[in-house]
């Protein structure tokens, strides 16, 4: 039976398909367990946490619970980018914090692209790990302005030529010879990776020292610390009880009581052509296996993977009412037919090419559009999340502040301003389905209109109004 069940977790993503393990779930819970650190979730926030921890103390006992394989979640099915992107954005971070410590913040995401590939290396992990950095390609008029208005932002918050710069057409033809780009941003601050083999061989490395691992282990209650009594997690099999629990569950807090409203779940769907042959990239490049985006409203990135492919993603699929999450939204086939549009239009050659693998996921959306990490002492509980689609590299900056955190260290990680943020709620439905398909509405009609026309659309003033990160 498990056997047949790591074949369903085989066929949730073109990764978790390559990832070269056979997936069959590791031991449930049975029984109770009295650890020092209880994490919640085998995901990047989770396992990078549970790995700082007993890097820093072998003798902690760790706990991580899972309600199904590690890397079930977002974490075997994102872009593979491991970014310094931050979702909120600087310029919203400094109207919280100050210029400082906005750009201390971004500091810290630059270097843990770097972090990922060390330790990767050093775990011997093979996760395709190749920093190549970012294009953002601008294919009309109204890209052009936005993306270099977005270069000279970096520029006055404090980033230097090295960190972000604007590329001219033929500069950036040289990199990848896309159909109608008039230029594009460069930075350096990405690698691509091959990211369910980088959480797949993360919970190698962490039971490899100790921490166990339990799954197919799902969490029905997490009861904070009260008169003088343990934190717990509450399985169907057992429980946990701990000093500390950390909550790294992403989209998946919504389905955990009273956390309804916490994030809102937005799913990302991606496609993935045959290896393509090597005339395909004599005419294109890509030699540098950049990361890739545009310039559109309506999020689209890609990646060249190490076995020549092209993974392809976007948003655009629907928000479900009462933030329900189901495996069937994993799969929209207009927004299937949308996406391989859309990388027919940039890259013509990939017309004969055949889609092997459609994919998709949930992720998760705080309210303001800011990701956060803290430990509330009193009652035991820690958290991390609200990545907004840039958790591959922001949940390692979460796992080493969330270390720092539960080991009583005053660090510079721990002053970091996301540190102790506290999102607002969601509307209560049906606010949230009415102003989430509105947003997504908004987006792609602004596109419509700027592929159209060629000039800004005015609507488009309007999503930066009411997403708050942006």
């Amino acid at each position: 039976m498990d056997r047949d069940r790591s074949n369903d977790y085989r066929r949730l993503s073109l990764w978790l398909d390559t990832c070269g393990d056979d997936l069959v779930p590791r031991a449930a819970l049975a029984g109770d367990r009295d650890v020092d650190v209880a994490v919640v979730g085998a995901g990047y926030t989770g396992l990078w946490t549970a790995y700082y921890l007993v890097v820093a103390d072998p003798g902690l006992r760790v706990a991580v619970v899972e309600r199904e394989v590690a890397g079930f979640g977002a974490s075997g099915r994102n872009g593979g980018w491991c970014s310094a992107l931050f979702a909120a954005g600087r310029e919203a971070v400094a109207r919280r914090a100050g210029r400082d410590a906005a750009l201390a913040l971004q500091r810290a995401m630059i270097d843990t692209v770097g972090e990922v590939g060390r330790v990767a290396a050093a775990e011997r992990i093979d996760a395709d790990y190749a920093k190549g950095g970012t294009l953002q390609l601008a294919t009309g008029p109204a890209q052009v302005d936005r993306i270099r208005a977005a270069v000279a932002a970096d520029r006055a918050g404090g980033l230097s030529e090295a960190d972000s710069r604007w590329l001219d057409a033929a500069e950036a033809a040289g990199r990848l010879g896309a159909v109608g780009v008039l230029g594009a941003a460069y930075t350096p601050h990405c690698a691509r990776v091959q990211p369910a083999r980088l959480v797949r061989g993360l919970a190698r490395a962490v039971a490899a020292r100790g921490v166990a691992v339990y799954e197919r282990s799902p969490v029905v209650a997490v009861q904070a610390r009260r008169d003088r009594r343990a934190a717990e997690v509450r399985t169907p099999g057992g429980r946990l009880r701990a000093e500390v629990v950390v909550r790294g569950t992403e989209a998946y807090t919504t389905q955990l009581p009273r956390l309804r409203r916490a994030l809102l779940p937005v799913y990302s769907l991606m496609i993935a052509t045959e290896p393509l042959p090597p005339a395909f990239w004599d005419a294109v490049g890509w030699r540098g296996r950049e990361t890739v985006t545009d310039g559109r409203h309506l999020l689209v990135y890609a990646q060249r993977t190490a076995e020549d492919r092209i993974a392809f993603g976007g948003r655009g699929a629907p928000y479900h009412w009462g933030s329900a999450i189901r495996p069937d939204y994993d799969r929209d086939t207009r927004v299937f037919t949308a996406l391989t549009a859309a990388l027919h239009a940039l890259l013509p050659g990939t017309w004969d090419a055949a889609i092997t693998h459609r994919w998709g996921g949930p992720l998760g959306v705080p309210r303001d559009w800011h990701p956060s990490v803290g430990l509330d002492r009193a009652t035991g509980l820690a958290w991390a999340g609200g990545y907004v689609g840039d958790g591959v590299g922001t949940s390692n900056l979460a796992g080493r502040t969330l270390a720092d955190l539960i080991l009583r260290r005053d660090t510079e990680l721990t002053r970091l301003p996301w540190v102790g943020h506290r999102s607002p709620p969601w509307e209560p439905e049906p606010a949230r389905w009415l102003g989430a398909n509105a947003l997504r509405w908004l987006a792609a009609s602004a596109d419509a209109v700027e592929s159209r026309t060629g000039r800004p659309a005015r609507r488009a003033a309007l999503l930066t109004h009411f997403v708050p990160g942006g």
